[in-house]
């Protein structure tokens, strides 16, 4: 018997990668519930077609009624909460969205959880399971040296950052209030297939392919801490399955890199796959310019309890996982080409004047 679960932002970059793992599992029954705003793409999940296992819904987190609606349709049996706006640099455009998705969007998930709770069994209320996907930026910024842990105080300095700390103050406000069965994670960046290209990797991936200019915040001397975004959905499932409820697990790829290495890694693998036509290395074609206000010097996670406790690590590689990412944006054009013929076109966001 398929365990029917919702996942918000199912059609996101973590959100596919998370729905192709639980596809292949067999054992859940998945509603992939995505509002389809800029980010969402179900060009991703299109190799989907077992209806028994797999059901798409057009739904919005902000609108509560239909989340009532859905939750009442589907009676499902636990939820993966992932559905929010991510980019800092368009929450320093138009912080609004954040608030709206990130914070009344979670509440919205909370109250229909809630509501839903409230009509189980006790053994089918015992056996439900809330698991809300959080970032590492809500700690803020470390220095050289130090890690992030689960007790680590929050600091966040975006308006992302801020709406993301936000709603994971409100998840376990409604564990401790309510008694809702949440798990929480907090991660470090993803990178992999299907992310759309306005994050770090993919926009120097095309750049690279384009021959254009690789804009580089500030000095390219910000680090972080790099998680192959398929062991990544293996953590989430990981918590899911086995995680304690009202406790919180960081999920980190062991990874520290500055963002200047990653570009150059990302140039010279390029100059091996796909021969230059304008330059003679893409190394040429890095182009440092002005940092992002308030970007954050360090992230580094000690994913050291999700790893004693529940026996996850990261099995990929940065070597290997950022070779076969690029590899996968080659073989993959007409997905972010797709992407490109609309309103997005690689241009810088988040600047402030």
């Amino acid at each position: 018997m398929k365990k029917t679960i919702i996942v918000t932002g199912g059609a996101g970059f973590i959100g596919s990668n998370l729905v192709h793992l639980l596809y292949k599992s067999d054992k859940y029954r998945i509603i992939n519930m995505d509002a389809l705003t800029y980010a969402g793409n179900l060009n991703s999940l299109k190799s989907l077609d077992d209806a028994s296992k797999y059901v798409f819904e057009k739904c919005d987190v902000a609108d509560k009624e239909a989340l009532f609606a859905l939750f009442d349709k589907y009676q499902p049996e636990g939820v993966f909460h992932l559905a929010a706006e991510s980019h800092v640099d368009r929450s320093i455009d138009g912080p609004g969205q954040f608030m709206v998705t990130n914070i009344m969007g979670t509440y919205n998930m909370l109250e229909a959880t809630r509501r839903h709770l409230a009509s189980l069994s006790d053994t089918k209320k015992q056996q439900f399971r809330f698991l809300h996907i959080s970032t590492d930026e809500v700690f803020g910024s470390l220095g050289k040296e130090g890690y992030f842990t689960e007790t680590t105080p929050y600091d966040p300095r975006s308006p992302y950052s801020s709406s993301k700390a936000s709603s994971d103050h409100l998840v376990r406000a409604w564990f401790h209030t309510f008694g809702l069965p949440v798990l929480i994670t907090n991660c470090s960046n993803n990178y992999g297939p299907y992310q759309f290209p306005e994050k770090l990797i993919p926009v120097v991936i095309l750049k690279c392919l384009s021959e254009e200019q690789i804009p580089v915040y500030g000095k390219g001397d910000n680090v972080r801490d790099w998680l192959y975004v398929e062991d990544h959905a293996h953590a989430l499932i990981t918590v899911f399955e086995k995680g304690t409820i009202g406790e919180t697990y960081n999920v980190g790829g062991n990874t520290e890199k500055q963002n200047i290495e990653i570009v150059r890694t990302i140039c010279t693998i390029l100059d091996e796959m796909v021969k230059p036509r304008s330059v003679k290395k893409r190394e040429e074609l890095i182009t440092f310019v002005k940092d992002r206000p308030g970007h954050d010097q360090r992230y580094a996670i000690d994913a050291t309890k999700i790893k004693k406790e529940l026996g996850w690590s990261p099995q990929t590689r940065f070597e290997e996982g950022i070779r076969s990412t690029v590899k996968w944006y080659i073989d993959n054009e007409k997905w972010w080409r797709d992407i490109l013929s609309g309103d997005y076109k690689l241009e810088r966001l988040g600047q402030i004047d």
